[in-house]
């Protein structure tokens, strides 16, 4: 045999043996079904991403399931609905999260939704605007909302109301595919494309916009209009009360905005309108439901003591009727 030959062999035997050995650590390694090893324990990785609005829940929730399931890993990120629905459809993550009604040619692709809290996307204001304590108690109609974020009919702050000073509205909406967009959307009759005004991604991005800006206006979901520890309004912002009965004031019973116990209030009972109001739901493919690693975290976020703390976090939980409705989708075969 040549010495070109007897290299080739050796690095063939090489190889082969190296294969076997990797063969035979694999049939001694513990194997795992369904995310439960051989000692019965849940054990993987869950990737999530998506909607702003469920992404500071789901990473509390994570956080409170690791205690009880310590070898489940989380990668957990934001970035949007339609990024969350996007990444689920095309098996990049295990959940997406999704803050807006699903799509019928999502639901064809398999989009399996299981809805796990609510809350509201809330008309948004600097409070170094001039006009700031008058259009808290005046708020906004509908159809004024209209004007500003779709037609464009009133460019000017007193094209509303002739108290309101004489400066250009700078009009904010969201550059990603948001769920807080689509709703708000939907509340004044459109889609998220028809919205008007400067695009800016992610709720931090559009809260901290708004902050800067005294003259503009946006949407934001509770979570980031609100202090989670003061259950106030946070520092820079305001909410634009939404005038329901149109009578150019905002009666006793549309004044819920004082405090975030109130206005989740508010959308529990469903006096804050809906849309704005939405559900919040984890997305995951069809069939996933049965898959048991999936299935018992999503068993457990819909347990009492997780929901029960959601109100303190910005979100309405769901009520008994709801969860058991949700549980009964998970068994689906």
């Amino acid at each position: 045999m040549s010495k070109k030959r007897r290299v080739y062999a050796k690095h063939y035997v090489a190889q082969l043996l190296s294969l076997v050995f990797l063969v035979f650590l694999n049939s001694c390694a513990p194997q795992t079904k369904n995310g439960v090893d051989e000692n019965g324990e849940l054990v993987g990785n869950i990737s999530i991403s998506g909607a702003f609005a469920l992404y500071p829940i789901a990473v509390l929730w994570s956080e409170d399931f690791k205690t009880i399931h310590p070898n489940v890993r989380f990668n957990i990120s934001a970035g949007g609905a339609g990024k969350g629905i996007t990444d689920v459809l095309t098996n990049m993550v295990d959940i997406g999260l999704v803050s807006r009604d699903l799509h019928q040619q999502e639901i064809d692709k398999g989009a399996y939704p299981i809805f796990v809290a609510k809350d509201a996307v809330i008309g948004t204001i600097s409070n170094a605007h001039p006009n700031f304590e008058l259009i808290a108690t005046r708020g906004l109609t509908r159809q004024e909302l209209i004007d500003v974020f779709v037609t464009r009919k009133h460019r000017n702050w007193n094209d509303i109301d002739a108290r309101f000073v004489s400066e250009p509205i700078e009009v904010y909406t969201r550059s990603d595919a948001a769920g807080a967009a689509e709703t708000w959307a939907k509340f004044l009759g459109v889609n998220q494309e028809d919205l008007k005004g400067i695009g800016i991604f992610g709720d931090p991005g559009i809260a901290q916009a708004i902050k800067d800006r005294p003259l503009s206006i946006g949407f934001n979901n509770i979570n980031y209009l609100y202090d989670l520890k003061t259950k106030q309004v946070s520092a820079g912002l305001a909410v634009i009360p939404i005038d329901i009965n149109q009578n150019g004031q905002i009666d006793p019973e549309e004044d819920f905005y004082g405090t975030l116990p109130e206005l989740t209030e508010a959308v529990a009972d469903n006096r804050y309108p809906s849309p704005p109001a939405r559900d919040l739901m984890f997305v995951i493919h069809e069939g996933q439901q049965n898959n048991v690693l999936l299935k018992t975290f999503i068993e457990f976020v819909l347990e009492k003591e997780q929901q029960g703390y959601l109100l303190e976090n910005g979100y309405v939980p769901l009520n008994d009727d709801a969860i058991a409705i949700e549980n009964i989708k998970l068994l689906k075969k």
